[in-house]
């Protein structure tokens, strides 16, 4: 099966603020933005970059719980929203949990691909600061089978990635572990620091490992085997992009250089109402990121970057095994020894990820690709790292739930 009968490019990239605590404008206690203001600043932050929004075929948003978050649902009502020129044209809303921004995504490129257009305005977005952690937490067990909601964790997700976390200090060596995630951690905050978008930007702590260490085990006030900094985010946030055929980028006057190509993809999915078939691996990333890769005609050793869905600190150490960077139990001191810091053998989530980022669930995975856009197009500002032109390649990782909904693209700068 020939996945991409034709070249798919994604250009015009754009992030709102990931808002949440870790933001000197943040008070939970203060009216804030609500998701209107996001969807609608994306929007027009990417439509900016282009010559008429009247050029524009179709419009996708990623969404993950509106409904609930914010009692609104029929979001591709929001697309005319952002420019009264995209009335009347086809929109539709897309859910795989926090796989929505990647669903989003494949919606956008299968669009362009069955040339029924050759623009899409995609935009993922979620605004989670509506409620209690506590009662979030319970909104967010949606992404798994919500029918086991009452054998879980109160904190739903951190418990189920605790889980995950303890079965790797079981096998491998609980110190080990920690030593890799604590440079996690660390990489996520010295890359956040350099993107002025991030939740994380003004992130002043002098020694970040001491940080990491004063935060103890704790399963009487959290989770077994993680604290709250091997956690990500709570945030609201949008990003946009546009996908488009080469047709399609000349319509809106975007000149290649400008954008990116799609050179291979993969959505996979596990059934939810299973467990993972092996807690210390995140198998169905390996399958989706394998299949892109493979659909690219590239190996691993091609990368420039990533952005991995690092929800955990223990997601990222088990996607980096996944991917083959190292021996399954080996991911911890690959990360310990620096080979995925912005200097490293392969640079991981430059502008923080969602531990460093944020994570505002429907909005991932577009932020995502847009992280990758700015890198190979050199448009990433104080985070941008070296593009080696014998490795010019970038990837993107989005995973919805535990390893359930998993979608995973390659990309390279457009020729």
């Amino acid at each position: 099966m020939k996945k991409l009968r034709k070249k798919v490019y994604i250009a015009a990239g754009f992030n709102t603020v990931s808002m949440g605590t870790g933001r000197s404008e943040f008070n939970p206690k203060k009216e804030r933005p609500g998701l209107e203001y996001y969807i609608e600043t994306a929007g027009k932050g990417t439509l900016a970059q282009v010559n008429d929004a009247d050029n524009i075929d179709e419009g996708v948003i990623g969404n993950f719980m509106a409904a609930r978050f914010n009692k609104q649902a029929n979001l591709p009502g929001f697309i005319p929203y952002i420019d009264k020129k995209l009335e009347w044209k086809p929109a539709i809303s897309v859910e795989g949990a926090c796989g929505s921004g990647g669903l989003a995504l494949v919606t956008g490129l299968k669009s362009v691909l069955a040339e029924t257009a050759d623009s899409v305005l995609v935009l993922g977005v979620e605004v989670q600061n509506t409620m209690k952690a506590l009662y979030g937490a319970d909104v967010l067990a949606g992404a798994g089978w919500y029918k086991k909601r009452k054998e879980g964790h109160a904190f739903f997700f951190p418990g189920q990635f605790s889980n995950r976390a303890g079965a790797y200090y079981e096998k491998y060596g609980k110190e080990y572990a920690r030593e890799g995630m604590k440079r996690w951690f660390v990489n996520a905050m010295e890359n956040a620091r350099l993107c002025e978008t991030a939740q994380e930007y003004e992130n002043k702590a002098p020694d970040l490992y001491a940080l990491y260490d004063k935060f103890k085990l704790n399963g009487e006030t959290f989770v077994d085997n993680l604290t709250v900094l091997d956690c990500s985010k709570v945030s609201d946030g949008a990003s946009a992009l546009i996908m488009a055929s080469e047709e399609g980028l000349g319509k809106l006057g975007i000149d290649k250089k400008d954008a990116i190509e799609i050179v291979g993809w993969a959505q996979v999915e596990r059934n939810i109402t299973n467990e993972p078939p092996n807690p210390t691996e995140v198998t169905t990333i390996k399958k989706a990121a394998h299949e892109a890769l493979e659909s690219a005609g590239i190996t691993i050793d091609e990368l420039a970057t990533i952005e991995t869905h690092d929800c955990f600190s223990i997601a990222g150490i088990l996607g980096v095994e996944a991917l083959g960077f190292a021996e399954p139990g080996k991911g911890a001191q690959f990360v310990t020894d620096g080979h995925t810091a912005r200097d490293g053998k392969i640079p991981i989530n430059t502008t923080g990820g969602l531990i460093g980022w944020g994570h505002p669930t429907g909005a991932t995975g577009v932020h995502q690709a847009v992280t990758i856009w700015e890198q190979l197009t050199g448009k990433a500002g104080p985070a941008q790292i070296e593009i080696n032109p014998d490795r010019p390649y970038g990837m993107t990782i989005n995973m919805g739930g535990d390893d359930v909904t998993v979608i995973a693209m390659v990309y390279k700068k457009a020729e």
